[in-house]
């Protein structure tokens, strides 16, 4: 199955993942992916993540994050540079996420990073998603 935009696919699928308060979520691997899955986990929206070789493809198992009132960690996902429409920041011009109570994950010449994480490293680059 083609799939014109995969990162918007691996955000929608853990939006219903959580709207639906699944435990894990199967989403197939790709470098980027595994790098975002990577910084959610670093920031605390999400617990762990595995990937797991495949036949015709391998997949990322993501572990979802819950609170104790088994309310989702993660309650907004929003994926900012589509394929028809990049969008791309200096570091400058780096967003802030709901008052610095969320984070954007940047795709830059450094890798794939947190807002603050670019900002520290001196680097802009495509605005991928909002997570908060």
């Amino acid at each position: 199955m083609s799939l014109s935009d995969p990162i918007g696919d691996m955000l929608t699928r853990i939006r219903n993942a959580c709207m639906a308060r699944h435990r894990t979520v199967k989403v197939p691997a790709s470098k980027i992916k595994v790098s975002i899955a990577e910084i959610l986990k670093q920031e605390g929206f999400i617990r762990d993540y595995v990937v797991e070789p495949g036949e015709p493809a391998d997949t990322i198992v993501i572990t979802l994050k819950y609170t104790d009132s088994r309310q989702p960690v993660i309650s907004g996902l929003k994926r900012v540079s589509k394929p028809g429409l990049r969008i791309y920041t200096r570091r400058s011009d780096i967003p802030r996420v709901r008052g610095g109570l969320g984070i954007s994950i940047l795709s830059t010449p450094k890798g794939v990073l947190a807002d603050h994480d670019a900002w520290n490293q001196q680097v802009g680059g495509e605005v991928l998603c909002y997570v908060w």
